[in-house]
């Protein structure tokens, strides 16, 4: 078993070849070479799929490097068909030639892209790709997430990750294949939305056959034509009517029922393309104050996660480790994670997917406003949203976080403009989800009214959201984070209230030092479980909360107010955090010394 699986898990073919592993590698400070036949001192080796500035490259170089070079032969003949090279993410701007010839370009750091480079290759002999890649450490202008401008991390900032940060690889298809698979569960008539696009030599007698199962239940086998490359159907599935039944259809945390489909393309009878995928019957949807799955109320208790590890930074160790968060988050009480300023790997919402847990999906930010951050924005959000759309884990889409990037939202229409642009193109790519367009404050267009607020006093945090009209007191008079909380022109409409990010405190347990970071301290682990203890009392407390978001899932860097070490080791017992973020008072006195 490898240590990264199939990269792709909701478009899945049997015959892939990871080229993940040893690469030749060199950084190019001084733009020296422009074209593949001038990189020829090749001074590393790397680890791919980890950044140079991680450990697990084998170069660990936080330095600024605005310019490096990767290469690497492999051993492929030609066939009859196409042979497709493929990119999970390359920060941030990507060139790749395939023995000497270019095949792709690509901008953004967070988002795959592919090439065919079946004319490309070579009868006999090692075939070699060569990748240049461009990431200014100091360009505030692109979307960079939590990736630091400074030399040394600092604050809630961490090391940048440059090239190539996740799985490269290649897989053999047929000269018409299936493109691109996505699936849309449409909860009220029990039906799902299939899109199927197929690329290639398109010829007027292409059909497709697409088979869904629950278990070992087959639950449709339709047959579709293709009208010029595309089909695009809903398949009617039984509705079991009573709620008892209709609950081992539907997708949630607590039973994540996902339905396996195979689709084929044919053409004239011959199998052109066969690929495995899945999907889930479930709804996500706003009624008045509150956040509704599969057409009830649910509170979201969430846990904000970086996704970044000490050794190999925003590239998780092996699928074994994105599994474990997974796994981990669950273990902690929570049903679901926000994941703050990181498109993440398809393989962690595989997981999430099949595991069962909540992912709220962010736009990673630029720190400068200008009409090119934006436009870099646009053209990659958009691609993150075709990539993440059929998975039912993903419940909400952040498109901006704090203002970042729009820091004058109060005084500039532009950015406001910026803001409310995002929200209705994300509305329109997908109408099946929530949208915010602004979390923390400051808010605008939005579906769901974010607050960030980390006051750590249990007390006053009560006080502040524990009244019966929001709007005079709180929306008018208080600021959380010492910012208003909606513009001039959008007052608060009844949309849920969601405390997005509350808490932060900080316990070393690891003694990594003095210079850690956090919004509040702790110094022993009773004091730690205490304080955490109070607080979710109170967020599980306040019916003004339609759920929360506790920062954070683990430590990162120096910022040391994880639930878990940056290891994911527990600070305290994982059953007695459980306790606490679910308000279990049954289990508060588990832990000795806590009265």
């Amino acid at each position: 078993m490898s240590q990264f699986e199939y990269p792709r898990p909701q478009l899945v073919r049997e015959q892939w070849i990871s080229l993940n592993g040893l690469w030749k590698f060199m950084f190019d400070d001084e733009r020296r070479c422009r074209m593949p036949d001038g990189a020829t001192e090749w001074t590393h080796q790397i680890e791919v799929p980890f950044a140079p500035e991680a450990r697990a490259s084998g170069l660990g170089d936080t330095g600024f490097h605005s310019i490096c070079w990767y290469e690497r032969s492999f051993e492929l003949q030609p066939h009859a068909g196409r042979t497709i090279l493929h990119f999970g993410a390359v920060d941030y701007r990507a060139r790749v030639w395939v023995n000497q010839h270019l095949v792709a370009e690509h901008e953004g750091g967070h988002t795959p892209f592919s090439a065919d480079i079946s004319g490309t290759l070579k009868e006999e002999g090692a075939q070699v790709v060569t990748v240049y890649v461009e990431d200014d450490p100091h360009d505030l202008a692109k979307p960079r997430g939590k990736q630091d401008w400074l030399l040394e991390a600092h604050s809630i900032w961490y090391p940048r990750t440059t090239g190539i940060w996740q799985t490269v690889w290649i897989e053999r298809v047929a000269s018409t294949y299936i493109q691109s698979l996505r699936w849309t569960p449409i909860f009220e008539t029990y039906e799902i939305g299939c899109e199927i696009v197929a690329t290639g030599d398109i010829s007027e007698e292409l059909f497709v056959e697409v088979k869904i199962w629950h278990g070992e239940n087959l639950l449709a086998d339709d047959h579709y034509k293709l009208l010029g490359h595309e089909a695009n159907r809903k398949i009617s599935l039984s509705d079991p009517g009573i709620d008892d039944s209709r609950n081992e259809l539907l997708w949630s945390p607590e039973r994540p029922t996902l339905l396996n489909a195979e689709v084929t393309l044919h053409h004239r009878g011959q199998v052109l393309d066969v690929v495995r995928s899945y999907t889930a019957l479930r709804s996500v949807a706003i009624n008045r104050d509150r956040f509704m799955l599969n057409g009830r109320a649910y509170a979201l208790r969430l846990v904000l996660d970086q996704g970044y590890w000490p050794e190999s930074l925003l590239t998780a160790p092996s699928d074994a480790a994105l599994k474990r968060d997974v796994e981990l988050a669950r273990e902690m009480g929570f049903n679901g994670v926000r994941k703050h300023q990181k498109i993440e790997d398809p393989r962690y919402l595989y997981w999430a997917d099949r595991l069962g847990l909540l992912v709220w999906e962010e736009m990673p930010s630029a720190y400068r406003f200008s009409p090119k951050a934006i436009t870099r924005m646009v053209r990659e959000w958009t691609e993150a949203i075709e990539r993440d759309y059929s998975h039912p884990c993903i419940i909400v889409w952040v498109a901006f976080n704090e203002s970042w990037g729009v820091p004058n939202l109060t005084l500039t229409q532009a950015h406001r403009n910026a803001v409310e642009a995002l929200y209705h193109l994300t509305r329109t790519l997908d109408a099946t989800r929530p949208v915010i367009g602004n979390d923390g404050w400051e808010a605008s267009a939005t579906d769901i009214l974010g607050i960030h607020d980390y006051d750590c006093n249990p007390d006053r945090l009560a006080a502040r959201y524990t009244t019966s009209e929001p709007t005079r007191t709180l929306f008018d008079q208080r600021r959380p984070g010492g910012r208003i909380l909606t513009l001039d022109g959008f007052p608060h409409r009844g949309q849920p209230i969601v405390l997005t990010e509350f808490g932060g405190v900080a316990f070393d347990k690891q003694g990594a030092g003095a210079h850690i970071w956090g919004y509040s301290r702790a110094h022993t682990e009773e004091s730690f479980l205490a304080l955490y203890r109070r607080l979710l009392a109170v967020v599980n407390t306040t019916t003004m909360f339609s759920g929360f978001c506790y920062t954070q899932f683990s430590d990162t860097f120096q910022e040391a107010n994880g639930l878990l070490c940056a290891d994911r080791t527990p600070k305290v017992p994982l059953e007695l955090i459980r306790a606490a973020t679910r308000n279990d008072h049954e289990k508060e006195d588990c832990y000795p010394g806590i009265a």
